[in-house]
């Protein structure tokens, strides 16, 4: 498999896995299942909770504006990528995180809103830094593992002032660095954690360790520690994309979040050919904010290629 096709599975598969967990938000464990008993043979992108068929949710459209800054900058400009975002939540999409809506809209300027909110709201550790990974995961890939942590830090610190988003961010774009190259991401977990944050360690340690599974969990899987772990786990317990993303949606909980960073990470592992095509055909992005364009399948593709090439290939 060429590390292109790694690349475009990264991509497509982290929006597939977000629209397949999008109609089943907040319900809980076993709905997807109870609803295609067949499994993965039969699982399809369905409609439900606002969503339609296919469509693809606030998880996708901000990695898309964070791929879109890093094309068209030709380098991670930070205060690009927060402008990006406040044009979008001022759009008015059909959902956006409270704690990230209220960073974009608290009037604070993109180096002190995080921040602020943090200080007001005491816990800022969510994993909506973590589902918009997989574009700049991508990007920053060919950089090496320092680069690739510390972009995904800094690109967190946008909307989650806890360090801890970032930590576990910059996990999972370490898990995608390997993965591109044809590394065992499981494999690299030990020598990755090496990299976070001692403060940080061993929460993740405990959450990527192979015997966890998302029953041990302490916390709802909207915050990054679980939401990461049961995207490690449905990648660790299972065989193919199709079944990953399958066994995260029936987790329960933040369904479309948890799957969306299971299919960015199996997508790099088993790349685009592994997606059933019955839900790329589906798979569309409304942009809020953007003039009303909608991307699909195709549109995706072509991001991941040009992300591929990182900050020193050539861009449209």
């Amino acid at each position: 498999m060429t590390r292109i096709h790694r690349a475009e599975g990264a991509v497509v598969g982290s929006a597939v896995g977000d629209a397949l967990g999008a109609p089943f938000e907040f319900g809980p464990a076993g709905m997807f299942s109870a609803r295609f008993p067949g499994g993965s043979r039969t699982a399809d992108l369905c409609a439900g909770g606002g969503w339609d068929a296919g469509e693809a949710t606030d998880d996708t459209q901000m990695a898309v504006l964070v791929a879109e800054s890093l094309l068209e900058r030709g380098r991670l400009d930070l205060p690009d990528v927060f402008g990006r975002f406040q044009r979008w939540a001022r759009s008015e999409p059909k959902d956006i995180g409270l704690q990230t809506e209220d960073v974009l809209t608290n009037g604070k300027p993109w180096d002190e809103a995080a921040a602020a909110h943090r200080a007001v709201n005491l816990r800022a550790a969510g994993n909506g830094a973590l589902m918009r990974a997989t574009p700049s995961a991508v990007w920053f890939a060919r950089s090496g593992r320092a680069a690739t942590m510390d972009g995904a830090r800094r690109i967190a610190a946008l909307t989650h002032g806890d360090p801890a988003a970032g930590e576990g961010t910059a996990v999972f774009h370490e898990l995608i660095r390997v993965a591109l190259s044809g590394g065992d991401p499981l494999g690299a977990l030990p020598g990755i954690l090496e990299a976070v944050d001692p403060m940080h360690r061993p929460r993740y340690a405990a959450v990527l360790a192979p015997g966890w599974q998302p029953g041990d969990a302490t916390e709802f899987n909207g915050a990054v520690w679980p939401c990461l772990g049961s995207a490690v786990w449905a990648l660790r317990t299972t065989s193919s994309f199709a079944d990953a993303v399958c066994a995260a949606v029936d987790l329960g909980g933040d369904t479309d979040t948890v799957a969306a960073v299971t299919g960015g990470l199996a997508g790099a592992v088993y790349g685009v050919g592994a997606i059933p095509a019955r839900w790329t055909e589906r798979l569309h992005v409304p942009l809020p904010g953007s003039g009303g364009r909608i991307l699909d399948a195709d549109d995706l593709l072509a991001l991941a290629r040009c992300l591929d090439d990182g900050p020193n290939g050539v861009r449209p």
